[in-house]
């Protein structure tokens, strides 16, 4: 990946060698065109920034504004992580083009509805609908997908099971979506992963592993399921909380918690019994039993 020490600068712009013009508009944004896509980094709250997108902008990326961009692309830290963000997508999109996908026009059936579009090789076919999308594989192809990641009759929707065919059929994918692709496969299939790779991860590199292992923990601790702003008393939250954070568990019970204490976290907030108080008055909850 580019450092851009070699670029080259012309007026206001500045071009990477990487692929992808630079440029700062008269709002003072920093933005991006890599093909047509572009890209700007914008200020979000609490002094941090997020990249955001837009596909085809017309005139001088000078003049582009920021109620142009409406993709939003997550949070970056500093104007060199911008950079890149923006190095890794020319990259992404020089190598999608070297792999020369074929695109057609298909009307197959799909789980998703009718096709539209279907690109990729013979016996892996990607399929795009009005409203979502996938692979399929044929039988051949399907047997090569992981067991821990396969799928019965070959279909992998676009959002998380699409990975299982990046990863069993990397050549036909570029380094950026076999990078996603490792990503999903780690966050959602753990065990999948630790299969295929043959090593354990670690506490903090599996979304899905640090789930079970947070609901292992607090099995026996309550913990929070839906929570309001409390109108009877100021500075608190009412919360509604049960054993293991099970939302079909007979028992519920209230709690009082300093709204200034109360942030959910990753898979939730876990009472502390010794600091937070029950409460059984009046409730800010519509409908609750009072």
């Amino acid at each position: 990946m580019s450092t851009f020490a070699d670029s080259t600068s012309t007026n206001n712009r500045t071009r990477a060698p990487a692929g992808g013009t630079f440029a700062r508009t008269h709002e003072g944004l920093l933005v991006a065109e890599v093909g047509d896509r572009a890209f700007a980094l914008l200020p979000g709250s609490d002094g941090r920034f997020f990249l955001a997108s837009a596909w085809r902008l017309r005139g001088p990326m000078e003049e582009w504004k920021r109620s142009d961009f409406y993709g939003h692309g997550g949070d970056v830290e500093d104007e060199t992580a911008f950079r890149a963000r923006v190095a890794e997508n020319a990259e992404h999109q020089r190598q999608r083009t070297a792999l020369a996908r074929r695109e057609v026009s298909s009307r197959a059936s799909t789980p998703w509805g009718t096709s539209q579009h279907a690109i990729y090789a013979d016996g892996v076919i990607c399929y795009s609908t009005a409203s979502h999308g996938g692979f399929h594989l044929d039988a051949e192809h399907n047997a090569k997908v992981h067991p821990g990641l396969r799928t019965r009759g070959g279909w992998y929707e676009e959002d998380c099971a699409w990975a299982a065919v990046a990863q069993a059929f990397p050549e036909l994918f570029t380094d950026y979506e076999r990078r996603c692709a490792d990503r999903t496969i780690r966050d959602w299939h753990p065990d999948a992963w630790e299969a295929i790779q043959g090593k354990r991860l670690k506490p903090g590199e599996s979304h899905e592993k640090d789930r079970r292992a947070f609901e292992r923990d607090h099995a026996s601790d309550w913990i929070v399921i839906s929570a309001i702003r409390c109108d009877q008393h100021a500075g608190m939250t009412e919360c509604v909380a049960t054993l293991g954070g099970d939302r079909a568990a007979p028992e519920q019970r209230r709690y009082l918690v300093p709204s200034d204490e109360y942030h959910v976290g990753r898979f939730g907030f876990v009472i502390d019994g010794a600091r937070h108080r029950l409460y059984d008055g009046p409730s800010s909850f519509i409908g609750w039993n009072r």
